[in-house]
C-alpha cells in the first residue's frame, strides 16, 4: 500500500510533465496520457520488473504502450525512472530527439515496441507473451518468468486486429499477459458512443479472458486488479479502467479536444495550481517524486544479479547452452544446411519451401510459426504434425495455429521477434498479404527479421479466380522500405532465399512462391543459380559478346524466359534473374552496370504481376510484360494463353518490339 499523499503528488507531477512536454512541442496528445496516469504510475512504481542499468535485460517485464499517441506519458515515466533525461522531454517531437511523436523501439531506451497504428501494439503484445511462454517451457521458469503489460485505448479495441489477437491470446491461455484498457470513452472525433456499442467485458470473457473492472483513478483498486491478474496463470487479463479524459485538468476534463491538441498555457497554469504544483515552473520533477519512482532500483539490481548468476550456472549444461546461444545469438552466425533438388524435376516453389521447412526445423529449434488456416496449401502441415500446436499446456510446441487472421498473425510475429528468442514465420496466399501489409511495414520500421511466406503468387492459381489471384501485391510490398522481396526461379533457389532470410539480422523477408511446378535449373548449365540470389539479381543465361537485348525475369517467368529465348535463335540475349529487387538495388554501381550494361538500351522484363516496378531497370522505352489487370476463373493453362504468358507469345512480343 503506497503513501497516498506522495502517490497523488507523483501522479500530478506525471500529468504536469505530460502537459509541458506536449505544450513545448505545440503538438501531441495530452488528454489520454492524463487519464492513464494513475495506472501507469502504479505499474511503474510498484510492479514493473526491469534492470535499471540495462533496458534490454532478457527477463524484464515488457510494457507496450499500444495507445502510442500517449507517448508523452511513457516518456515522462522513462525520465522519472532514469532512462532518458529532462532535455529529452523538452525535445519532444523534434528532429533527432529520443522522444518522437510515437514510441520507436530501436530509438528510446525502455520502449519495447514501435506503436501508433492502433491495435497493433495490443497484437504485438500477444506475440511477446507467447514468446515468454514458449521460452519458459524450453528454458525453465528460473530463466524466463516475466509479464507483458499493455496500456490500450478505446481506439485500440476498435481496430479489429486487437480482437483477433485477443481471441488467440485467450485460446492459448497466456496468463502473463495483462492489458489495462483506459476506457475514457473519448476519441479524437468525439465520444466513443458515436462509433461503438461493444460491451468489451462480455466480449473478452467470451475470448476466455479474465476481466476486471475498476475506477481507473482509484490506485488502490488498480493495485488490487494487477495483483489479481498476476495470480491467474491460465488466462490473460483485461483490466477495464473507467477513466476521465484529461483527468485533473482545471476546466477540460472529458473534453475530446484534449485528445490531440496541447492544452492552452492558461489551462496548464490553472491545472498545476489545482494540483498543487508550481504554476510558473516547467518540467517540474521534485526530488521526492524521483526518489519514489526509483525506490525499487536497488532491489531490482539485486534481482538481476541473482538471475545472471543462475544463468551462468545453467549454461554449464550443453543442451541448455546450445538452445540459449541459438535463441539469443546473432542470426548471421547460424549454421544451416538445405535439401538438394534434382535437376529436371518440376516441384512448385511452395513445395520446395515445405521440403526446406521439414529439413531445417529439427536443426533450428527456435523456428516457430504457422499458417493462416492454409497449412496444406502453404506446406506447413508436416511442421504442425511434427512439432505440435502451441497453446495452454503445450507452450513448448512450435506451430502457431493462427486461423483466418492474417493481420493478427503478422503483428503477433512482430511481437515474437521483438521479444527475442524465437525466429517467427507465417504463411498465407500472396493475395492476402494486403491483410498483413501494415504489420509488414511495422516489421521493417522496427528492424525485425520476420519471415513472411506467400504462396500462390500469380494468376496460375487458376480456377479460384481474381479474388485469389494476386496482381499488384508484389509491387505493393516492394514499395515498403527495407523489405526483402524474394521470388525464386526454382526449388534450389527457394532454399537459397530461405538461407539469406534466416541469416538476416534486421530486415523482414517476403517469399513469393508458386503453386505450379517449375523446372529445377541445373547448376552445371546455369552456374549463377548456386549463389546469385545473394546479390539480388544476376546473369543466368548469356550470349557470346555484347548482348543485343537484356531480358529480366523473376520466379516462374525465368523458365518461361528461357523457353522464349530458345524460339529466338541467332538473337544475342542476356537473361537476368532478378530474385530480389531490394538486394539488387543495393549492390555497387559497378556490379549493376556489369549485369545491366548501360549501353544496351533494348530491354524487356517478364513477371506475372504489375509492371510498374520494372521500369527503373528498363527505362521509358523498355518492354514490360506483366499483368496490369485482374485475372479470371479458369484453368491456369488457359489463362497463360489468354494473357500472353507462353513462350511463343513472349518470343513474338520481343521480336515485334526489338527485332
Amino acid at each position: 500500500m503506497g503513501n497516498e499523499t506522495l502517490d497523488q503528488k507523483c501522479v500530478n507531477v506525471i500529468r504536469g510533465l505530460v502537459m509541458d512536454t506536449v505544450r513545448a512541442a505545440n503538438s501531441g496528445h495530452p488528454g489520454g496520457a492524463m487519464s492513464s496516469a494513475d495506472f501507469a504510475y502504479v505499474l511503474f512504481s510498484e510492479f514493473l520488473n526491469t534492470d535499471p542499468d540495462d533496458a534490454r535485460w532478457f527477463n524484464r517485464d515488457r510494457f507496450v504502450l499500444s495507445a502510442g499517441h500517449e507517448s508523452a506519458l511513457l516518456y515522462a515515466l522513462l525520465q522519472l525512472t532514469g532512462r532518458i533525461g529532462m532535455d529529452d522531454l523538452r525535445a519532444f517531437r523534434q528532429l533527432g530527439s529520443l522522444t518522437p511523436g510515437h514510441p520507436e523501439r530501436d530509438l528510446t531506451p525502455g520502449v519495447e515496441a514501435t506503436t501508433g497504428p492502433l491495435g497493433q501494439g495490443f497484437a504485438m503484445s500477444v506475440g511477446l507473451a507467447a514468446a515468454e511462454a514458449h521460452l519458459a517451457a524450453k528454458l525453465g521458469a528460473d530463466v524466463l518468468d516475466h509479464f507483458t503489460y499493455v496500456l490500450a485505448s478505446d481506439g485500440d479495441l476498435q481496430e479489429p486486429i486487437a480482437l483477433g489477437a485477443a481471441s488467440l491470446a485467450g485460446l492459448w491461455g497466456l496468463g502473463k499477459l495483462i492489458v489495462f484498457y483506459d476506457s475514457n470513452k473519448i476519441q479524437l472525433a468525439g465520444p466513443t458512443k458515436r462509433a461503438d456499442c461493444c460491451d468489451y467485458k462480455k466480449a473478452f470473457e467470451a475470448f476466455c479472458w479474465q476481466v476486471i473492472e475498476v475506477d481507473g483513478h482509484d490506485r488502490g483498486a488498480i493495485r488490487k486488479a494487477i495483483q489479481t491478474a498476476r495470480l491467474d496463470a491460465s488466462r490473460p487479463t483485461l483490466i477495464i479502467g473507467h477513466t476521465v479524459m484529461a483527468k485533473g485538468s482545471a476546466t477540460r476534463e472529458g473534453d475530446h479536444g484534449t485528445h490531440g491538441e496541447p492544452l492552452p498555457p492558461e489551462e496548464i497554469a490553472a491545472t498545476k495550481t489545482k494540483m498543487g504544483l508550481p504554476a510558473d515552473q516547467f518540467f517540474f520533477a521534485p526530488d521526492d517524486v524521483v526518489a519514489q519512482m526509483r525506490a525499487r532500483h536497488d532491489g531490482q539490481r539485486e534481482n538481476t544479479r541473482l538471475w545472471r548468476e543462475n544463468l551462468k550456472a545453467r549454461l554449464a549444461d550443453k543442451d541448455f547452452a546450445a538452445y540459449w546461444n541459438m535463441a539469443t545469438g546473432p542470426r548471421g552466425k547460424l549454421s544451416l544446411d538445405w535439401p538438394s533438388f534434382e535437376a529436371g524435376t518440376k516441384p512448385a516453389t511452395r513445395q520446395a519451401w515445405g521440403k526446406c521447412l521439414d529439413h531445417i526445423a529439427p536443426k533450428l529449434p527456435v523456428l516457430v510459426g504457422g499458417s493462416a488456416d492454409l497449412d496444406p496449401s502453404n506446406q506447413t502441415a508436416k511442421f504442425r504434425d511434427a512439432y505440435g500446436v502451441f497453446g495452454a499446456g503445450a507452450f513448448g510446441n512450435r506451430c502457431l495455429a493462427f486461423g483466418v487472421r492474417e493481420f493478427p498473425m503478422a503483428a503477433i510475429m512482430n511481437g515474437l521477434a521483438l521479444h527475442g528468442g524465437p525466429i517467427p514465420f507465417g504463411a498465407t496466399f500472396l493475395t492476402f498479404s494486403d491483410y498483413c501489409r501494415n504489420a509488414i511495414r511495422m516489421s521493417s520500421l522496427q528492424k525485425l527479421p520476420v519471415l513472411y511466406v506467400f504462396t500462390h503468387d500469380s494468376f496460375h492459381l487458376g480456377e479460384d479466380g481474381p479474388t485469389h489471384q494476386p496482381v499488384e501485391h508484389m509491387a505493393s510490398l516492394r514499395l515498403i522500405p527495407g523489405v526483402l522481396d524474394f521470388r525464386p526461379a526454382d526449388a534450389g533457389e527457394t532454399a537459397l532465399c530461405l538461407d539469406i532470410a534466416l541469416h538476416e539480422e534486421e530486415r523482414p523477408s517476403c517469399l513469393f512462391l508458386t503453386r505450379q511446378g517449375l523446372p529445377v535449373l541445373d547448376p552445371a548449365t546455369y552456374p549463377g543459380v548456386k549463389d546469385g540470389a545473394r546479390r539480388g539479381g544476376y546473369v543466368l543465361a548469356d550470349c557470346e559478346g555484347e548482348p543485343e537485348l537484356l531480358l529480366l525475369a523473376s520466379g516462374s517467368e525465368v523458365s518461361l524466359a528461357l523457353e522464349a529465348m530458345a524460339l529466338l535463335p541467332g538473337k544475342k540475349i542476356r537473361l537476368v534473374n532478378v530474385v530480389c529487387q531490394a538486394l539488387f538495388d543495393e549492390q555497387s554501381e559497378d556490379y549493376k552496370k556489369a549485369v545491366l550494361p548501360p549501353a544496351v538500351t533494348r530491354r524487356a522484363s517478364l513477371e506475372a504481376g504489375r509492371t510498374d516496378c520494372w521500369y527503373k531497370y528498363l527505362g521509358c522505352d523498355g518492354l514490360a510484360m506483366g499483368l496490369n489487370h485482374f485475372g479470371e476463373s479458369a484453368p491456369a493453362g488457359q489463362l497463360a494463353k489468354k494473357y500472353g504468358f507462353t513462350a511463343e507469345d513472349v518470343a513474338r512480343r520481343i521480336r515485334e518490339r526489338f527485332f
